[in-house]
């Protein structure tokens, strides 16, 4: 029997499961449920073969893509093209939880190395990145043709 854990990792200061893998079909789509902390917000970020897909359940998130700023909620989705630079900040207190959608092993691939499993159905004891989990981030997302370009959102 499966606990509600299983095929959830702790990603950062965050908790993804895995809907479908990029690897189950021929069309690479790979779905993730992730579950944010508030403020949590990952370094402006370029994909270079993959356009990611946020389709907003629970909370506020407000996202950069390029020059834009949007704010989203439940039930709105938004695209981070590739080659273009975006992140977001969840801003809602209670934190937030949505659906990323792309096509292709990079992004998925990147969440797989860095994350660890989920131990319980919570979020991770939240953490300050070290200089060295940063740099550490920075290169295997460089393996995956994610350019880490700068800091997170601020509030």
């Amino acid at each position: 029997m499966q606990t509600p854990q299983d095929n959830a990792l702790w990603f950062l200061n965050t908790r993804v499961r895995f809907l479908r893998s990029s690897a189950t079909g021929a069309d690479g789509l790979s779905v993730q449920e992730h579950r944010l902390p508030f403020g949590d917000s990952p370094p402006l970020h370029v994909h270079e073969r993959e356009d990611e897909i946020f389709h907003i359940l629970e909370g506020t998130i407000r996202f950069k893509v390029g020059d834009d700023e949007v704010t989203a909620g439940p039930g709105q989705s938004l695209i981070g093209p590739k080659g273009v630079p975006h992140s977001f900040r969840v801003e809602s207190p209670e934190g937030a939880r949505m659906l990323v959608m792309s096509v292709g092993p990079d992004f998925e691939g990147l969440i797989r190395d860095v994350g660890r499993p989920a131990e319980t159905d919570g979020l991770p004891e939240p953490m300050e990145p070290t200089p060295q989990m940063q740099a550490d981030l920075a290169r295997l997302a460089a393996a995956r043709r994610i350019a880490l370009i700068g800091p997170p959102m601020a509030a």
